[in-house]
Order: structure tokens, then C-alpha cells, then sequence
């Protein structure tokens, strides 16, 4: 598999060219030069069976590999028995949408983490998810993969062990690295090769090389604050917001990782996708350049 890049959901350049339909994504992304898309569900799961079959049939034609972000009501951690039964809905209903259109991979928000012992809401958070777990197998959807995402606010539940911890009940479970959201919570801590090292060094130990050549990872510059994390995403024009792709985009050359990078920038997800892309292909080049020396 090679690595891939685009945009989660549509930039403001898709509607300011004419287009107004998720059907015309495709095309758009491949003469743009990207490969990916992360549809967005995240006011909850709205596209109908045909078109979602119609959508991953225009993705295969243009070489363009899907995946779905769940809606953001989803709380794994909470204990109230209607929200635990909305949670269950949205994440069977994304993952039935995801096979209509052939989607690899659904990104979830794991929850809240306000107002308890982070363990004890972890734990609940398991709990939920192996009942989960247990539908979708019943279902028949269990070979799509479902990824918790790392989380920018320190409320929110998603710090790296966490997603990893949830990682570690099933092989269909994979993390969806978010840097910036990594690089806000701990209070602007991603700023070189060797702290984006560390979070794939400690994937591996923890679940192994396999599960980190699967990793699905989202990419933009956010801004925060010291003391809630995540405050909001930036742009690369905005120029001041890190983390920096570079680093990063060294060691997945040097690792021979080949993950699906999605770029979250506000409203410009397509352009900095391609400027992250531009970076790779650089690093790639000179690496093989040196080589050949």
C-alpha cells in the first residue's frame, strides 16, 4: 500500500468552484493530485444507501480511498443508558455506511472525560465498546477498521494511552493519530523528529509493527491554550501553529510507513493536504538521492 493524502470533508475551494455534492469529490480530488477523502458524518450519518453505494464507485474510478469520521455525539465513557444506546447507533450506522461505500476506516471521538476518574470512564469506555464490538461482529461488519482518535482537549477523552488501550481489544481497532490534537493537549510538546518518534516508538511496543504500518493519521496546525488544549484549526498560511509535517514525513520515509494522511486545516484541508503531500514527495527524493551517492 502507498501512502495517501487528502482532505476531511470539503474545503471552501470545492463550493467556490461551482460544486456542491460529496458525488463530485472524486474527480475533484484527482485532478487536484489527492488520493483520500474522510467523509464527514459528524452531525450523524445521513447519506442514504444508493448514494453511498454511488460515492464509493466514483472513489474506485478515481483512485480514491475513503474513510468515514462518526458523529460527534458518540461517548463511550458515559454511564447514561440512553446516550450508551445513541453511542452504539452512530458508531453501527457509520460502519454500515463505510460498507456501502467501501470505506476502509471509521474515526470516532471516544468521549467525555469531565467530571470523573479518567480511569474509571476509561474502563467504561472498554466496556461499551466490546458490547459494541460485539454487534458489529454479529453484523458482519467487524473487517472495517474502527479508530479511536487522539483528542486536543484536556476533557476530552483520546490521550495516546487511552486510544491504545481500546486499540488493544480488537486487531479491527486501529489509532487515528491526530499530531495536532497530540501536540495541543500536551501544551505544544510535538516539535521535533524526535517527539513525533516517540509516539510511533511507544505504538509499536504497545501494539505492535503490524498495527503501526495501519495507523490513519490526520494532520493540521491547531492552536491551543496551556490549559484546556485544542482551542482551534489553523491554517499553514496562518503560518504560526504547529506541529511541523516535516519531521514527521522523515520518519515514515526512513520507517517505510505507508499511512492515510488527512489533512483537518480550517477550510483549506485540500491545499495544506497537498503541501504535506509536496513535503513527503520531497523527503522521499532526497532520501533516494542520498542513496544513490
Amino acid at each position: 500500500m502507498s501512502i495517501r493524502f487528502g482532505p476531511a470533508g470539503a474545503p471552501e475551494s470545492f463550493y467556490a468552484e461551482g460544486y456542491k455534492s460529496s458525488l463530485d469529490m472524486p474527480a475533484w480530488l484527482k485532478i487536484k493530485g489527492l488520493d483520500a477523502f474522510e467523509y464527514q458524518c459528524s452531525r450523524g450519518v445521513n447519506i442514504g444507501e444508493e448514494a453511498a453505494k454511488r460515492l464509493g464507485a466514483l472513489a474506485r474510478e478515481n483512485n480514491i480511498l475513503l474513510s468515514i469520521h462518526a458523529p460527534y455525539y458518540i461517548n463511550l465513557s458515559t454511564v447514561d443508558p440512553m446516550i450508551r444506546t445513541k453511542t452504539k447507533m452512530h458508531l453501527i450506522k457509520s460502519l454500515r455506511a463505510a460498507r456501502w461505500m467501501g470505506a476502509t476506516t471509521v474515526v470516532f471521538h471516544p468521549g467525555s472525560a469531565s467530571g470523573g476518574d479518567r480511569q474509571k470512564m476509561l474502563g467504561n469506555a472498554k466496556r461499551l465498546l466490546q458490547e459494541i464490538l460485539n454487534e458489529v461482529e454479529e453484523e458482519g461488519l467487524a473487517d472495517i477498521m474502527l479508530a479511536p482518535e487522539t483528542m486536543g482537549k484536556k476533557n476530552q477523552l483520546g490521550s495516546l494511552e487511552e486510544v491504545l488501550a481500546l486499540c488493544e481489544l480488537s486487531t479491527y481497532i486501529i489509532p487515528a493519530l491526530d499530531f495536532g490534537h497530540l501536540h495541543a493537549v500536551t501544551g505544544g510538546s510535538i516539535i521535533d523528529k524526535a517527539s513525533f518518534a516517540a509516539v510511533l516508538d511507544f505504538i509499536e511496543a504497545r501494539l505492535g509493527r503490524e498495527m503501526l504500518q495501519k495507523i490513519h493519521i490526520h494532520f493540521s496546525p491547531v492552536e491551543f491554550t496551556k490549559a484546556g488544549g485544542e482551542k482551534k484549526h489553523r491554517t499553514l498560511a496562518d503560518g504560526q501553529f504547529g506541529p511541523d509535517f516535516k519531521p514527521l514525513a522523515e520518519l515514515l520515509v526512513e520507517r517505510n510507513l505507508t499511512p492515510v494522511i488527512i489533512c483537518e486545516s480550517n477550510g483549506k484541508q485540500a491545499e495544506d493536504a497537498l503541501v504535506y503531500r509536496s513535503i513527503y514527495e520531497q523527503v522521499k527524493k532526497n532520501k533516494f538521492a542520498l542513496r544513490a551517492t
